[in-house]
């Protein structure tokens, strides 16, 4: 009997420390198991999620998109040089002038054109003068736009926009990418100290039911003593095959999400993949300090927001595309020169040049650019109003960061406080059982909740861990 209440004692101090200290067995036992063995830190996995993730890697091509567009923005502001070639080959003739073609119908140029007829006839040439049979041209002309209606200029510029839109909207989708890894990992992690809870209490519920056998058999303990102790042990054994499949399970999930191969079948052998089981996590829930100590002014935090200058670039944006719009209405002017080789069947080719301007004055469009400038007016007021509302948004944003963090907090210690509670009864209940004041069934139940209070401790630290990674984030410090 005094031995079967020793057991208890120890076990009931040794739960009280088990949501504040890590299992080292429990490494061990992953470790041992066949197949390669693979650790991942926090900062790993956000590492290979961000080599990995199908979305930031789409975000980087849309960084490089953006920069190539700038880039074709620019090529407006030098000159069109382009070659030119026509040649053509005429079934007949496609000028042909005679006598009465170049003076006139009269009764003097038709006896000219026969007198002309005859004497070509003995002298073999042709009576009619015909040309242009075939021909030959290439030239190369450059065009310089001199003033384009302000269009190449807020073009460029629309287009840098573009490219930092692009980057920041990379930034933004790493970040949340970042918050998706963490609360993964965490829940895995969560998972894997419900683990050793569950193992800790395993073994103490197994140490407890040889006590209470020996104490059955020497009349100190009733057969619904032993049966309330077995019931304890198979409700564990079916809480451990339960979680053991939801760590699988959100193991999978992470490890999909940043890229890690990994073997999920255990009778099937693979060298080059780990079995999943195999694949540890290394970080731990640290004790952490009050949320006081990151606090940041809302305003402050959200100015500095990706989201808050995607807002401004917005609004720049519609600006711009309301200039644009405008310079269809302004005057075109562009310098260009030509030069190359012509051979028409006229005379004889020769090679020759040519400069020359263009000036273009859209008026029909006048009308029309006006309606255009309406349409842009109301869109970029829209841009106005809604930056005006979303950046009261990113400060409300902020503000519920800091409140879930502070809750997280709270939750914390209240969590702590049932952790030292539920401890306190099972030291309670174990004396009142010593003295036979209390019945087996009452001292289970507060090892239970015991349990259940260590889990939701552990919870509170993840939860914790995430709320104030999450704030990190935004206020740019870590």
């Amino acid at each position: 009997m005094k031995n079967k209440i020793r057991h208890i004692f120890i076990s009931s101090v040794f739960l009280v420390t088990v949501p504040l200290l890590a299992t080292a067995q429990y490494r061990t036992d992953i470790q041992s198991a066949s197949g390669p063995v693979l650790e991942l830190s926090l900062e790993r996995c956000k590492e290979l999620a961000l080599e990995n993730n199908p979305y930031i890697l789409n975000s980087q091509l849309d960084v490089y998109a953006a920069r190539a567009q700038k880039r074709e923005a620019l090529a407006e502001y030098f000159p069109k040089v382009s070659v030119n070639a026509f040649s053509f080959y005429a079934f007949d003739p496609m000028l042909e002038l005679g006598v009465t073609d170049l003076l006139g119908k009269s009764d003097f140029t038709y006896n000219l054109q026969n007198l002309v007829n005859s004497l070509a006839s003995v002298y073999g040439f042709d009576p009619v003068f015909s040309t242009m049979h075939y021909g030959v041209s290439a030239t190369v002309s450059v065009m310089q736009p001199v003033f384009a209606g302000g269009r190449i200029v807020n073009g460029n510029r629309l287009a840098a926009l573009g490219v930092e839109a692009a980057g920041l909207q990379k930034d933004i989708r790493e970040r949340s990418t970042g918050e998706e890894v963490e609360k993964g990992y965490w829940q895995v992690v969560a998972l894997e100290e419900k683990m050793k809870t569950l193992d800790q209490m395993q073994g103490l519920v197994d140490t407890l039911y040889k006590d209470v056998s020996s104490a059955r058999a020497a009349g100190l303990a009733t057969e619904n003593d032993l049966l309330q102790v077995q019931l304890k042990r198979n409700e564990l054994k079916s809480g451990k095959i339960q979680l053991k499949n939801g760590i699988r399970l959100a193991k999978m999930n992470l490890f999909n999400s940043i890229g890690v191969k990994y073997n999920p079948y255990s009778t099937i052998r693979n060298d080059s993949i780990p079995y999943i089981d195999d694949i540890l996590l290394t970080d731990k829930t640290d004790m952490f300090e009050a949320p006081e100590k990151y606090y940041r002014p809302e305003d402050e935090v959200a100015a500095r927001q990706e989201e808050s200058r995607l807002l401004e670039i917005s609004v720049q944006s519609k600006r711009l595309e309301k200039r644009m719009a405008m310079g269809e209405a302004l005057p075109q002017i562009g310098v260009g020169a030509s030069y190359g080789y012509n051979d028409m069947g006229i005379s004889d080719g020769r090679m020759n040049g040519a400069v020359y301007a263009m000036v273009q004055i859209p008026i029909s469009d006048w009308g029309k650019t006006a309606r255009k400038m309406q349409r842009y007016d109301a869109q970029l007021q829209k841009a106005e109003n809604e930056k005006e509302y979303l950046d009261a948004q990113l400060v409300l944003q902020i503000r519920k960061l800091w409140i879930d963090l502070s809750s997280a907090w709270d939750q914390l210690q209240v969590a702590r406080e049932s952790v030292d509670v539920a401890g306190e009864s099972v030291r309670s209940l174990t004396s009142y059982y010593k003295a036979g004041m209390s019945p087996l069934s009452e001292l289970l139940q507060a090892q239970t909740r015991l349990r259940e209070a260590a889990d939701e401790y552990t919870g509170q630290c993840i939860n914790y861990r995430i709320a104030l990674q999450a704030y990190l984030d935004r206020t740019g410090e870590n």
